[in-house]
C-alpha cells in the first residue's frame, strides 16, 4: 500500500509542447510496474487545451469544475461540464480543455503500454478550436 498525502503532491505548468495557454497538472498517482495506471488533476484557465493526443490504452476525464470542451478527430467539438465523465477509447485521436469563457478542471486516468501513457502530436489551432463553433 501507498498513501500519497495532498501535502508532498506538487503542481506543475503544464508544457507548452503539449498545451496551449495556462495549464497546471498536479500528479495523483503513476502505478509501478506491473501496474499501469497514473492519475493527475489538470486545471485548464479560460481558451486553454490539449494538443491533439492519444493514448494506447484510452483515457477517462472526469470533469471536476468549470466548463469545457472535447472532441475526437472527425467528431464534432462537444460541451462538458462538472459531473460528465468522458471516455476515449484506445488510441483515438482527441483533445481536451477549457471553453473561451471559462476555466475547467479535470481528472485523468489513463494507463500506459510499453511505458507510454500518452502520444502528443501537434497543437489545437484557434481556428479548429473556435472555427467548428462557429466562434472564430
Amino acid at each position: 500500500m501507498e498513501i500519497i498525502k495532498a501535502s508532498d503532491r506538487t503542481i506543475g505548468v503544464g508544457p507548452a509542447e503539449w498545451f496551449t495557454g495556462s495549464v497546471t497538472v498536479e500528479r495523483y498517482a503513476q502505478a509501478g510496474e506491473p501496474a499501469r495506471v497514473g492519475c493527475a488533476n489538470v486545471s485548464f484557465s479560460a481558451g486553454a487545451r490539449t494538443a491533439w493526443h492519444t493514448h494506447p490504452l484510452g483515457q477517462t476525464l472526469i470533469i471536476t469544475a468549470g466548463l469545457g470542451w472535447v472532441q475526437r478527430d472527425g467528431g464534432p467539438v462537444e460541451p462538458v461540464e462538472a459531473g460528465d465523465v468522458i471516455v476515449f477509447q484506445p488510441d483515438e485521436r482527441h483533445w481536451h480543455g477549457a471553453r473561451s469563457d471559462s476555466p475547467m478542471t479535470h481528472i485523468a486516468i489513463q494507463e500506459s503500454l510499453n511505458g507510454s501513457a500518452v502520444t502528443w502530436l501537434e497543437h489545437v489551432t484557434d481556428a479548429e478550436y473556435l472555427g467548428r463553433l462557429g466562434l472564430s
